[in-house]
């Protein structure tokens, strides 16, 4: 079968890979349907590494995937608790947490100090046509979702869990800094739960609109044009807002976002810095109050993001710009670290459709 296998960094080979073996118990073997090209696999490509994991050896990536269960294991059962069957179309969570250390038990599985991550070294991902994946972490989607869907499932997963760490509340003030896919899914999940006004910052103006156009966000500006310190600080008359969430590349955005927030005010960082560093005033910080959120992946989710997606209306498909067969995987990660005009999310299908 094919695999798009990363060998170092922007160099990304679509290879001819063993067909995985008979899944074991409570294990699923699934065709891979969809894969989205994540912001964190953006990082591993072009540093062969996301903060201090290193690739190592030839790495798989991809885990913002869906797929159509091919074989069962014994008791497999899927993430509601639920026999999985041949033929079923799921979303998988990515990560398989070992359901027994403290944090697991304390209901913190995104914080497992086990845990195993698609895509993340030494674990392949799902960049490739079929892989074995734990029956626990599948979520049978409905028709109303498409594969592509199914895949943005993930991305909107992380979204929900940084709106969930923000507290969000109705009439709330709040920034977003970054407008990529994260950000704009949590644009659009701010607006929803009645916060108002929801500012928007970006460094590209299509994304900038799309904030407005897709997300619903009351303002949206572009970074060159509008620094995002003195525009806060200019509409809320030097008040600031009541919650700030870093969704950016996270350098100077996150100094920029405690200035950005009021007195006492909530940040929720969840931007991956390349030099895996986290510089803010510290001043700012501390005179003012913050609360610091770090927001980790996601937990318990799945559930919730598909009941988003099927009655909420939330249009993830309407965030897909550019699709690739998994034959041309290298040219869509070299198309996506580039940023040509109009792109917003890559999304590769092993079937080319």
């Amino acid at each position: 079968m094919l695999a798009a296998r990363l060998y170092a960094p922007r160099d990304m080979r679509i290879d001819q890979v063993p067909m995985p073996e008979d899944p074991e118990p409570e294990h699923v073997l699934i065709r891979v349907t969809a894969v989205g090209v994540c912001g964190s696999d953006l990082h591993t490509y072009l540093d062969g590494r996301i903060g201090d994991t290193a690739v190592q050896q030839p790495l798989t990536l991809g885990h913002e995937f869906g797929g159509v269960i091919e074989q069962v294991g014994a008791n497999a059962f899927d993430g509601n608790g639920d026999p999985l069957r041949v033929g079923q179309r799921v979303a998988v969570d990515p990560a398989t947490p070992c359901w027994r250390c403290e944090m697991c038990e304390h209901g913190h599985p995104n914080l497992c100090r086990r845990l195993h991550f698609c895509g993340l070294f030494p674990d392949d991902g799902s960049l490739c046509e079929y892989m074995i994946v734990g029956a626990r972490e599948c979520y049978p989607v409905p028709d109303a979702i498409s594969d592509v869907g199914a895949a943005m499932l993930e991305p909107l997963g992380v979204a929900l869990h940084a709106v969930d760490l923000g507290k969000v509340k109705v009439t709330n003030s709040v920034a977003i800094l970054g407008c990529g896919p994260i950000g704009l899914l949590i644009a659009k999940l701010i607006v929803m739960s009645g916060a108002h006004p929801v500012y928007a910052f970006d460094k590209f103006a299509w994304r900038a609109e799309k904030a407005k156009t897709w997300a619903g966000v009351t303002e949206a500006w572009t970074i060159d044009a509008h620094d995002p310190v003195r525009t806060i600080s200019e509409v809320t008359h030097g008040r600031g807002v009541d919650i700030v969430i870093e969704a950016a590349w996270a350098d100077h955005s996150i100094a920029q976002a405690a200035e950005m927030a009021r007195l006492g005010g909530r940040l929720v960082l969840v931007g991956i810095p390349s030099e895996d560093q986290v510089v803010m005033k510290h001043s700012t910080a501390r005179r003012k109050g913050l609360t610091i959120m770090m927001s980790r992946r996601m937990k318990h989710v799945y559930p919730r993001v598909i009941q988003l997606a099927t009655q909420q209306n939330v249009d993830i498909d309407g965030l897909v710009s550019h699709r690739f067969p998994l034959s041309q995987a290298d040219k869509a990660f070299a198309l996506n670290v580039d940023y040509p005009e109009g792109i917003v999310k890559v999304m590769i299908t092993p079937d080319g459709t």
